[in-house]
């Protein structure tokens, strides 16, 4: 045999004839068992050779051979062992599956008979095929592993690297697999603790449940929780330095290695918590899905096993350098895992941690944003009533959220988070829950507010709370007015203003939902139109000055168009705010030039009959260009307050005085009669018969001496039929 399948002497061509000689062999050795003793040395060459032969069939016939060889000489064949190791594991990797679980098998039985000092020899190859797509190749490893762990003579001194490859197979795909895997370990975990029974006597007898623990999974018995406490300082290196690895597969399989490593240390976890906790900020910023659910349900078992004050202090800590998504990620992970009454001391620095500027502002990515939503969503789910004790923290955080602009998406989810929050404090709604903390939140944002720039977080955060809150705003008036009076002064930044002013906006254009729900605007009247609105009206150069006058004209007319300013009010404001709203009918925005329109006739409606000469010629003159207006809406404006005018002067003192500027308006509107547009045609003939009633002899005049220029001398006869009438009624 020796001669026929061993090279250099000579090498048998045939196949057929190459297994049947092994089969010979592996024959000899089941008859004579022992007495084949003598001829060992000639067994194992041939061996190396037949393992490493082209024909697929040969070499498992060889590793059942090898197998027959072990179990017949052991005592003479540890001696030999280590020579068909080389061999074996060169043939580990074949592609035939059927050759990978021989050699697998063979492999077992050839270290389990032989030198155990082989099992590192082989360690590494094994844990390759943990990854092999074929469920009867994971099958044996687990099964080898098993029995090592059962069976092999110095298996003590293997533990830490056994034990990881077999707990390894409690995530495989396969059920029969993952079944085989438990059941092995649950068999050396008793075997461990009849072994070390002494050692144990103690545990085994006070020991006790936790009183918390992960719902639907069964706790491991205390020799598989011993075996993996006593080993886990040996197998969490290794395993931390895997779950970073640049091979997919293997941080997956190392991540789900992890939780169930975690699930037997229990309060063993504390003494390794450093090292987890680097470990687990790393890998939850994976890419791989799979990688960062497992991470997760690791750091939920921290929560569980480790007391807040450690487990808290260490991850607070992490937040005083750099805060990442991850770290949030994980302080969210181990407060869904810690029992409610375990956190309950701990919640009010938890809440300030999350709450402070350099942990809610630090990003404004929307995977950090998700994480510290998460986070109050946690809260709120185990800590149920206790919340109430961080209510303000968790709502600056969640007002925070809101205020990131790439973060609109996550409104919806922030909107449900606050009325959880309320529920569990049995308010009705988000809304009781900014009226319960709208002071505190204005005082919050406004802290700094004489700093602001158009950067400032906090200008972000003012728009939710003011917008968000609803009818609420109006009971932190005072706070909120004062913040407005503060930045939006002319020396402030542009941009800052201009967001701010928007926000105002905003809120007057619904003034009885939001600031005036109470009623108790009007009282800040003053200060709103002399502090805030008057200043910004000022012209100055510049696109960002232009849309700031916008806003503050807008503000202006909302206050009006709502009725909320008074004809006392609008009378004392008058005098200051009228020269800057007529030179606003000359800017570039068509919507300034639209409000400034309206807002002058509205002017001219309550209090015209207090204006004198002056006023009124420079009233009508402005006003008067905008029949000009490139937009249809301005001129129709326009001849709307021409309208107005008109009936000021009725029963003013000074019409006689105006007669030649009267004389000079009707001129200039008969030519507006031709316009393209017949809206401002028709709204034109309404201002010319308001005005008919001045000077109706001037009117019929003019339109007697242009009637026959007219495009559209209808309009021109309907005016001569008005004032004819108009007479004959007088």
């Amino acid at each position: 045999l020796t001669q026929r399948l061993c090279p250099p002497q000579g090498f048998e061509p045939s196949e057929e004839l190459r297994l049947g000689l092994v089969q010979l062999l592996s024959l000899l050795l089941q008859r004579c068992g022992a007495s084949a003793a003598p001829y060992l040395a000639d067994v194992i060459r041939i061996l190396q050779a037949t393992l490493l032969d082209h024909y697929a069939e040969v070499r498992r016939e060889s590793c059942r051979c090898a197998v027959a060889c072990a179990q017949a000489m052991p005592e003479h064949f540890h001696m030999q062992s280590e020579s068909l190791i080389k061999p074996l594991m060169q043939t580990i990797s074949h592609q035939h599956y059927r050759v990978r679980v021989d050699v697998i098998q063979a492999t077992g039985t050839v270290i389990q008979f032989g030198n155990g000092k082989s099992v590192d020899d082989v360690l590494s190859h094994l844990a390759q095929r943990l990854f092999d797509e074929i469920p009867k190749v994971r099958h044996a490893v687990t099964t080898v592993i098993g029995e090592w762990l059962l069976h092999l003579r110095d298996r003590y001194s293997y533990f830490h690297k056994l034990i990881p490859l077999l707990l390894g197979s409690f995530t495989d795909e396969i059920p029969e697999n993952t079944k085989l895997a438990w059941t092995y370990w649950e068999k050396i975990g008793l075997q461990w603790e009849k072994e070390n029974e002494e050692d144990l006597k103690d545990k085994m007898d006070f020991s006790v449940s936790p009183s918390h623990y992960p719902k639907g999974v069964t706790r491991p018995g205390l020799g598989c929780r011993e075996l993996v406490s006593r080993n886990l300082s040996k197998i969490l290196p290794g395993l931390c330095h895997d779950i970073t690895d640049w091979v997919e597969s293997t941080r997956i399989k190392a991540s789900q290695l992890l939780y169930t490593l975690l699930l037997h240390a229990e309060d063993h976890i504390t003494q390794h918590m450093e090292l987890l906790l680097r470990t687990l900020y790393q890998a939850c910023l994976d890419e791989e899905s799979d990688v960062v659910k497992n991470c997760v349900k690791a750091a939920e078992l921290i929560g569980t096993f480790v007391s807040p004050k450690v487990s808290l202090r260490l991850i607070t800590s992490a937040f005083e350098k750099t805060p990442k998504p991850s770290c949030i990620m994980v302080l969210t992970a181990v407060i869904r895992g810690s029992p409610k009454e375990i956190l309950q001391p701990h919640l009010a620095d938890l809440g300030n941690t999350l709450s402070q500027a350099g942990v809610c502002q630090r990003s404004e990515e929307v995977f950090y944003m998700e994480q510290l939503l998460c986070s109050v969503q946690a809260f709120v789910e185990v800590c149920q009533e206790d919340c109430k004790e961080i209510s303000l923290q968790l709502m600056k955080v969640l007002v925070t959220i809101m205020a990131i602009p790439c973060s609109q998406h996550l409104k919806e989810k922030v909107e449900e988070t606050m009325s959880s929050l309320a529920e569990v404090q049995q308010l009705d709604s988000f809304l009781c829950l900014y009226k319960q903390h709208i002071i505190q939140l204005m005082e919050w944002v406004s802290v700094s507010c004489d700093c602001w720039t158009c950067y400032s977080p906090e200008i972000l955060q003012l728009e939710v709370i003011a917008t968000h809150s609803g009818p609420v705003i109006s009971e932190a008036l005072n706070n909120f007015i004062l913040i407005l009076t503060t930045c939006l002064q002319p020396n402030k930044d542009p941009q800052m203003r201009l967001k701010l002013f928007t926000v105002l906006s905003q809120l007057l254009q619904k003034a009885s939902e939001t600031v005036n729900s109470q009623g108790l605007f009007p009282s800040y009247l003053e200060t709103v139109i002399k502090d805030i609105l008057a200043p910004n009206l000022q012209w100055h150069a510049g696109r960002t000055a232009a849309a700031i006058r916008t806003t503050a004209v807008s503000c202006l007319w909302a206050l009006i168009h709502c009725e909320m300013l008074s004809p006392e009010e609008i009378s004392k404001v008058k005098g200051e705010l009228m020269p800057q709203i007529i030179a606003a009918m000359d800017e570039d925005s068509k919507i300034t030039r639209l409000m400034a329109c309206r807002i002058v006739g509205v002017f001219l409606k309550v209090c015209g009959g207090q204006f004198d000469e002056d006023k009124f010629t420079k009233i009508y003159t402005e006003v008067l260009k905008r029949l000009d207006d490139a937009s249809c809406d301005v001129r129709l404006a326009a001849a709307h307050t021409l309208t107005n005018w008109f009936k000021c002067l009725k029963d003013s003192d000074v019409k006689s005085a105006m007669e030649r500027h009267i004389e000079f308006l009707y001129q200039e509107l008969l030519i507006y009669l031709d316009d393209p547009d017949q809206n401002t045609q028709n709204a034109v003939l309404e201002v010319l018969k308001e005005g008919s009633g001045l000077y109706p002899e001037l009117l019929v005049k003019e339109i007697e001496g242009v009637v026959h220029k007219h495009q559209t001398p209808a309009y021109c006869n309907q005016l001569l039929h008005h004032i004819q009438s108009a007479t004959a009624s007088a």
